[in-house]
């Protein structure tokens, strides 16, 4: 709101548009309310309405053509017929069977007759529909606010998006959210639309730690790791105590944050790193973690992060049963 106000002092935004009306309009509505002290705060309504518009606005993307894959194989339960068939298979299930193709053949077959026998059977495809239990991991560190660039609103926006994507389409799939800087939190998904960068360094091995231990909780057979960094790792925590070293790529603690990712491979824990940066020291680091993890990489801008994100998740949650 005081954006909007200042936006409007700067004659950014038309002196006839009556923004207290407006805030008016939208506090009776329920978008926001306020505290006892009298500031604003945002309602579940409000929450809500921010949530649908980030899917939106990403989804409508992901639409228009979106971004590559890396298909992998994934288990689940729950399956969707699609509209192609194949020939039936000793063990195939009954209600699979295409009536309309399956007569076809067999007319086909005897010029006219019906004598209908099992090579004549044809069956649908289907989707195997995944239930996955995914971590976001988004990096807070300074440098996510560095040089003028803006990294941590796109990744808040991600997260708000996936929330609302796996919350109406997915209800039986878990979300949580973990920011790590210096240290590793885990965050409510209430608390996302006030997430920002700190003078932090990078954790990403207590990322990997909280975010392994959280997904053991899960009852999902899926399990996955969404890494959103930019910078390198460049600081671990040992007997509770916090070792930096921002300087290059300090062996103990890149040693260190790759036996955390060796340790989510072992517990088939997938992890998507998807990188805001370009740097050939971090871009090392990223693929030989992606190739010890057996995982997925992505180099994606800020402003193409949604779509890289949503489009993952939603291809490595299907996967197509013959």
């Amino acid at each position: 709101m005081e954006w909007m106000r200042r936006l409007q002092e700067q004659g950014y935004l038309d002196d006839g548009i009556d923004l207290e009306a407006f805030f008016a309009q939208l506090e009776e509505q329920s978008h926001f309310a306020r505290d006892a002290q009298g500031q604003a705060i945002l309602t579940s309504l409000g929450e809500r309405r921010i949530r649908r518009s980030a899917f939106d606005e990403i989804f409508s993307s992901l639409r228009r053509g979106g971004v590559g894959y890396h298909p992998v194989q994934a288990a689940g339960e729950g399956v969707e017929p699609l509209p192609e068939t194949r020939a039936y298979r000793f063990g195939d299930e009954i209600h699979r069977i295409d009536p309309m193709r399956s007569v076809h053949n067999a007319l086909k077959r005897t010029h006219g007759g019906l004598e209908l026998e099992e090579q004549d059977l044809e069956v649908h495809e289907t989707e195997h529909l995944t239930s996955c239990a995914t971590i976001l991991a988004i990096d807070i560190s300074h440098s996510m606010i560095l040089y003028g660039e803006d990294r941590i609103t796109p990744a808040k926006k991600v997260a708000l998006a996936l929330t609302e994507l796996i919350t109406t389409r997915y209800p039986k799939d878990h979300l949580g959210v973990i920011l790590f800087g210096d240290r590793a939190e885990r965050l409510s998904l209430s608390d996302l639309p006030y997430i920002e960068a700190g003078p932090y360094h990078t954790n990403t091995r207590e990322a990997l730690q909280l975010a392994r231990t959280l997904l053991q909780r899960s009852k999902q057979p899926n399990k996955q790791i969404f890494l959103i960094t930019d910078g390198k790792p460049s600081a671990i925590t040992e007997g509770g105590q916090v070792y930096k070293n921002p300087f290059g790529l300090d062996l103990k603690i890149v040693n260190r944050t790759l036996e955390e990712v060796d340790a989510c491979r072992r517990q088939k824990i997938v992890i998507t790193t998807f990188m805001l940066a370009t740097d050939p020291q971090l871009t090392e680091f990223v693929e030989r973690l992606t190739e010890v993890n057996r995982g997925r990489a992505y180099f994606a801008s800020p402003y193409d992060l949604g779509e890289f994100i949503l489009a993952d998740y939603i291809r490595h949650r299907r996967r197509r049963i013959h």
